[in-house]
């Protein structure tokens, strides 16, 4: 886990955020709704939820019965996955380098798109892997 102070933010600088806690090792999500919501895969970050503060309006949508998605409503660009738990998502994309996280694993791999290969250095599941996905504590 990165332990220091993260900032980020969409693409228009219209939303921004700060991160006071340690960030998870970036996981990369191949289900259809992270690839559909992104053109790609997802690769996404977590820190609790309590040491995120957001600066702008994000736009949330309810893609599915227990998690959100948050957008910047100006440029589209995908900041964050919220779902149960004390921890939020943040796509690692949106964080301003230096980030210090680094790709860990692959979740959802049969879901992936068939366009692409996943490097089998790293762990992956072929779907949801609480061992793989740990939360920040």
């Amino acid at each position: 886990m990165s332990e220091s102070f993260h900032t980020g933010g969409c693409l228009c600088g219209a939303v921004r955020y700060e991160v006071t806690g340690p960030l998870r090792p970036v996981i990369a999500c191949h289900c259809t709704q992270c690839r559909k919501t992104s053109g790609h895969h997802v690769a996404a970050t977590s820190a609790r939820r309590d040491s995120v503060t957001i600066f702008g309006e994000v736009t949330w949508y309810a893609s599915s019965d227990y998690a959100r998605r948050g957008f910047c409503g100006t440029c589209g660009a995908n900041l964050f996955w919220d779902g149960p738990g004390a921890n939020l998502s943040i796509f690692a994309g949106t964080l301003d380098a230096p980030s210090g996280v680094v790709l860990s694993a692959h979740i959802y791999c049969d879901d992936k798109g068939d366009y692409y290969e996943i490097d089998e250095a790293l762990p992956r599941a072929g779907g949801f892997d609480p061992t793989l996905t740990t939360m920040v504590g």
